[in-house]
């Protein structure tokens, strides 16, 4: 399963990426009492090759926060590399690990954890999913680097002079993202327009 959110100037875009995999190969069964997906939910599931592409075109060039970078880096990769395409390296990733750790020295530095400390609501997190993850995690990333000031980057700027911060602004995508709608939800929505009339604002 992949899960990511944007993050664009410390905000949240609503713009997801989710998807279940199949992984080719029998699961474990210690790895389904983690995240609940079994063998015969993943089988109708595309394999990582199939959206691979699709993937890199949500991310884009944006530097990726992982927590535990390495581990999901390793498996990454991995798949990149059955598909032909080169490894990412570990620059392009932030682990929020060893921040939580530099921040909080000797405190436990889980996903878990971390939602509690900082009062998020992680009561959904039954299992490990990777899209509530991702969002969790976005969250615990805007804490640990200071909370939500989506205007501090610009007022840096306005200050100007050695040192000032600097806006991230992500390149152009080199395709546009899918639709959020679905085939059915977009006739659904055109059918109920069809209905309001021409006086309709």
């Amino acid at each position: 399963e992949i899960g990511a959110v944007e993050l664009i100037n410390h905000i949240a875009t609503g713009q997801v990426f989710h998807c279940y995999l199949n992984p080719q190969r029998a699961m474990n069964p210690e790895a389904e009492a983690i995240h609940g997906l079994s063998d015969a939910f993943l089988a109708d599931k595309p394999v990582f090759a199939a959206i691979a592409q699709e993937f890199l075109d949500f991310v884009g060039d944006a530097p990726l926060v992982i927590h535990n970078a390495p581990f999901d880096m390793k498996f990454l990769n991995a798949e990149f590399r059955r598909t032909g395409r080169p490894d990412w390296p570990m620059s392009r990733a932030c682990d929020t690990i060893p921040l939580a750790r530099k921040r909080f020295p000797g405190q436990q530095a889980s996903l878990d954890a971390l939602c509690r400390r900082f009062g998020i609501d992680n009561s959904g997190r039954e299992k490990h999913g990777a899209l509530l993850d991702a969002e969790l995690l976005a969250e615990v990333y805007l804490e640990l680097i200071g909370g939500r000031q989506p205007d501090f980057g610009l007022s840096a700027e306005r200050r100007g002079g050695p040192g000032a911060a600097r806006r991230y602004v992500p390149g152009a995508r080199p395709r546009a993202l899918k639709p959020r709608l679905t085939e059915a939800e977009a006739a659904a929505h055109a059918a109920f327009v069809a209905t309001l009339g021409e006086a309709a604002l």
